[in-house]
């Protein structure tokens, strides 16, 4: 995926996955690159044996219907077909499946080829995994956000770069008619080095007062997950996750965050995560590298208190 003219950490892991799969199968890793001014980023897919380059000035922005009619004829023969699952990798996947009739799998973190091509899938918030065999032996997988690591998807192919004229003769019944930036907040989490961040558990509005004296004493700001967003209690450029921001800080503290995939896919790669929540079996556990099972509202006061004495 292409994200303001660069390559998106999710192509090198789609990479990674479709190398794990070819060492399996025996097959080729291609990549397919399509936009404008385009050409220059199949340099650094290295990971590929194959790019199949369409650079065209018609692609300058995602157009659902263009880049999945575009990505459909590059396909050919291939027997797994791998794509981001986000809202322009499931506008392109949901496309390429209808009309190539290859069934479509979503929420995968791994590709199987040992007893049937199939996947597993985190469904529920991650609360449940569930292995799914496709019956036949071709297949669309749409791969949740860091489920394979960037880096082994950085090098290791032949990277045979094949220049391919834009195949479409349609008429495009969408386009893009400009990109509106938000203006900025007063905050950049993205550049914190500590975070203290809010889930449904923090309960109201009201309560986000303790989260932020607890991170005005640890020299750091307070985030949050999607539903305080969407309850309009902190500010949009406040949000983690596959719709807000990405955040690598070196302290991550979660207060009452349950770990939807896409509330983790935005900081997983912390460098240290520390989660309170009441459920031992939330998902945020299996990210954590330290976690509490208890109130929020029973630690909060404790560590403000022992921040304060020191």
């Amino acid at each position: 995926m292409i994200c303001q003219g660069e390559l998106t950490e999710t192509s090198f892991e789609l990479i990674a996955q479709a190398r794990s799969v070819a060492t399996q199968t025996g097959g080729r890793v291609v990549a397919g690159l399509v936009g404008s001014d385009i050409t220059a980023l199949a340099a650094e897919l290295g990971g590929a044996d194959r790019i199949v380059v369409v650079d065209d000035p018609a692609f300058e922005n995602f157009s659902p219907d263009g880049h999945a009619a575009v990505f459909g004829s590059l396909i050919g023969d291939s027997s797994v077909v791998l794509v981001p699952y986000t809202s322009m990798g499931m506008d392109v996947a949901s496309a390429i499946s209808a009309t190539s009739g290859m069934p479509l799998v979503s929420f995968c973190t791994a590709i199987s080829v040992d007893g049937g091509l199939g996947a597993t899938c985190q469904l529920y918030a991650g609360k449940i995994e569930a292995d799914v065999t496709v019956d036949g032996d071709r297949a669309i997988f749409a791969v949740l956000t860091g489920s394979a690591s960037a880096d082994g998807g950085r090098s290791g192919g032949a990277a045979e770069v094949e220049q391919v004229d834009n195949p479409l003769e349609m008429t495009l019944r969408s386009t893009c008619l400009g990109i509106a930036e938000p203006e900025g907040g007063d905050v950049d989490i993205t550049s914190e080095e500590v975070l203290v961040v809010v889930g449904r558990g923090i309960e109201s509005e009201d309560n986000i007062a303790e989260a932020q004296e607890l991170a005005d004493l640890l020299g750091g700001a307070v985030a949050g997950s999607r539903p305080i967003i969407d309850q309009g209690w902190l500010a949009k450029d406040r949000q983690v996750g596959k719709s807000g921001l990405t955040v690598k800080p070196k302290l991550y503290l979660t207060l009452g965050v349950s770990g939807a995939p896409e509330h983790i896919e935005g900081m997983k790669d912390a460098e240290t995560i520390i989660s309170v929540n009441t459920d031992p079996q939330a998902p945020i556990f299996g990210v954590a590298h330290y976690g509490w099972v208890g109130d929020i509202f029973d630690l909060l006061p404790e560590l403000v208190d022992k921040l304060e004495a020191d």
